[in-house]
């Protein structure tokens, strides 16, 4: 058996080439460099195959196959242009429009989870940079600000959050979240748009925008598509309705993306070529990240880290500070796993497992690896257009903002 230790510094190299994303002359791509990771643990025996292939979580893989597939009916077909000018062709500055994408797109993801308007979105904010000229990683920052900030107020908003009202100590999840929640998130969904105008200041262009409405490019697609979207919605509703009032008709998140993915599955002459074209390398690297963070958790590392933070780690200040920190590097939700018993072991508050939600998910907000909806719009933005955000351009916005964040999550927290 490999020594423990391992596990936790391949993640340590695999935090530093992300940021790097180079060795040598060699660019590495982000799935590229967690595949590695993955295969570094396997190869020191740090975990098992049997072990490994547990760790996978396939639901999640699914998901994102069924929602991949429905974005790219949208894209290929034209219909995102469609929504893109339902959703802002009253806006008429930039300013005008980042404000609406972070507020409609904070409350989408607030109620069909933030991975899915991330796959939506992000071919949304490339054509809208595209087409008034502004500089992609403004709109993508934005996107990524606004699903993650969002999903914050909602126990469906994100699959921490939903772990937290499943077995966290929170009565009346939906009411407990918009109790605690609901204005802090609002404000902090300002605080993105003051730091993207603060940062990107020279970025934002004063010209008037001017919207054109394109046709639909393969309407059998785009009604398709459209089919499919209102199954996820409706789907995602009764979801939500029978998770609160009859638990026993509750289905998965996956059985959401691939039902509503089966009108275009079955009935486009296109779905091998959509299929073909979805990005399976952001698969491979949820499939690599599984592994690898399982890989950490069986070391106990981060257990041992919590376990000897001593009896204030249930206090409001101690659960956002250690959750954001540590869904850094362990990802949010295994970080959610290992703080909850801890959490229900002393009896905690209601506040504390409401602080626990705010900090795992305002954690995507201070560095890419803090959320996999980062991922998810870096990943696809480099397919689709070549161009994304690099590491240090996500942390120049996003760590004053998730100070920020943090600052109001404590001061309501502290006061309601």
């Amino acid at each position: 058996m490999a020594h423990p230790i391992i596990p936790v510094v391949v993640l340590t190299v695999v935090f530093i080439f992300i940021a790097v994303r180079q060795i040598g002359t060699i660019r590495l791509e982000i799935w590229q460099i967690m595949l590695l990771g993955a295969l570094a643990v396997l190869l020191t025996k740090s975990i098992s195959v049997q072990s490994a292939y547990r760790a996978i979580d396939a639901h999640v893989l699914l998901f994102l196959f069924g929602m991949f597939v429905i974005g790219r009916a949208l894209e290929e077909s034209g219909e995102v242009e469609h929504i893109s000018s339902m959703i802002f062709r009253q806006v008429r500055s930039v300013d005008a429009l980042i404000v609406r994408i972070l507020l409609f797109m904070g409350f989408a993801s607030a109620f069909f989870m933030n991975d899915t308007i991330a796959i939506i979105g992000t071919p949304l904010m490339l054509l809208l940079a595209k087409k008034h000229g502004i500089q992609p990683r403004v709109l993508l920052l934005t996107l990524a600000f606004a699903i993650t900030t969002g999903s914050v107020m909602s126990p469906i908003g994100n699959p921490q959050n939903f772990l937290i009202a499943l077995h966290g100590n929170v009565p009346n999840p939906f009411l407990t979240f918009f109790k605690y929640l609901f204005l802090p998130t609002i404000l902090n969904l300002f605080a993105a748009y003051f730091v993207i105008k603060t940062v990107y200041r020279d970025e934002l262009h004063p010209r008037r925008l001017h919207h054109v409405d394109e046709p639909v490019r393969d309407k059998k697609l785009a009604a398709l598509s459209r089919y499919s979207l209102v199954l996820v919605i409706v789907l995602a509703l009764l979801k939500t309705v029978t998770g609160r009032w009859e638990p026993s008709w509750n289905f998965d998140l996956s059985l959401i993306a691939l039902v509503g993915a089966l009108p275009i599955l079955i009935f486009s002459s296109k779905r091998f070529e959509l299929m073909k074209s979805i990005d399976w390398t952001t698969l491979v690297f949820f499939a690599a990240m599984f592994v690898l963070m399982k890989s950490v958790w069986l070391t106990g590392f981060f257990q041992r880290f919590i376990g000897t933070t001593g009896s204030g780690i249930t206090t409001i200040h101690s659960v956002l500070g250690i959750s954001v920190l540590l869904s850094q590097l362990i990802s949010n939700v295994p970080m959610v796993a290992l703080y909850l018993p801890v959490l229900l072991h002393a009896a905690a508050p209601v506040r504390a497992f409401i602080a626990l939600a705010a900090g795992s998910t305002v954690a995507g907000n201070l560095l890419i690896l803090g959320a996999a909806s980062n991922i998810i719009i870096i990943q696809t933005s480099e397919k689709r257009s070549g161009r994304s955000i690099t590491f240090f351009e996500f942390a120049k916005a996003g760590i004053p903002l998730t100070i920020m964040n943090v600052a109001v999550y404590w001061f309501f927290l502290k006061i309601v």
